[in-house]
């Protein structure tokens, strides 16, 4: 199975799950989205269907995903670049596939970055003429989270295994598991607990049956378990 997963990058917390067979083609993961005005949807290649970034564009929300190296396309216009910030590339662009080209009409923004971290160049499709090409960057780079959020899930909400491996169980051990991370982070943001999630679970899962408020539960002892953190694992929350 597959677990697809929009992640706001605000809250850090899930906006939309879906589960699906392993096989599934990440771009039919974008029919199930209703598409915000004005908000940025950040994306891997795999998305990459121009039918479907058009629909992100019809409904005035912004697109950031990765192009393919592959891509056949006219150069409208250049701009003048940055290179001392890493950027390559800044292009208003065509699609030059004629099905693509009829799937997505309107030009593109096509920009490429050096990553010197990863020693790699990186190349991106906007339909957004207004932001720098650095702030593009960063808004790609922010993607990362989504990696981040899926290990602590795995690592802490015992998804690696499974108690059964039916479609039903599978289905409930994972929307478990889910329904918990938000439900954990809701109650941290609303209490305006400094613990991490981690000590906040920690802590509930040895107070399930004591019938005690529960900001007093997660306040009396802030220290009763200690906030492990391996340093060879990126930190996902530190709010």
């Amino acid at each position: 199975m597959k677990l697809h997963t929009q992640l706001d990058l605000h809250s850090q917390i899930p906006v939309f799950a879906a589960i699906s067979v392993a096989n599934m083609n990440e771009r039919r993961f974008l029919d199930q989205l209703v598409f915000e005005p004005g908000a940025f949807y950040i994306m891997d290649r795999g998305y990459m269907d121009f039918y479907r970034l058009k629909k992100i564009d019809s409904a005035d929300a912004f697109f950031v995903i990765r192009g393919k190296r592959d891509l056949r396309f006219d150069r409208i216009e250049s701009h003048a670049v940055d290179k001392a910030w890493g950027v390559r590339v800044d292009q208003t662009i065509r699609l030059a596939v004629p099905l693509s080209l009829h799937y997505y009409p309107d030009c593109l923004r096509r920009i490429k970055i050096f990553d010197s971290d990863r020693d790699r160049s990186l190349v991106f499709l906007i339909n957004n003429f207004l932001l720098d090409a650095l702030t593009i960057g960063e808004l790609y780079r922010s993607r990362w989270k989504i990696e981040l959020f899926f290990k602590w899930i795995k690592q802490h909400l015992r998804i690696k295994a499974f108690y059964g491996t039916s479609l039903n169980a599978v289905n409930t051990q994972i929307w478990i598991a889910l329904a918990t991370f938000v439900i954990v982070a809701i109650v941290k943001k609303q209490l305006k607990l400094d613990a991490s999630l981690y000590n906040i679970l920690q802590i509930l899962s040895v107070s399930l049956f004591q019938k005690e408020p529960l900001y007093q539960v997660l306040t009396r002892n802030p220290n009763l378990t200690p906030d492990y953190h391996d340093p060879n694992q990126l930190k996902l929350f530190n709010f």
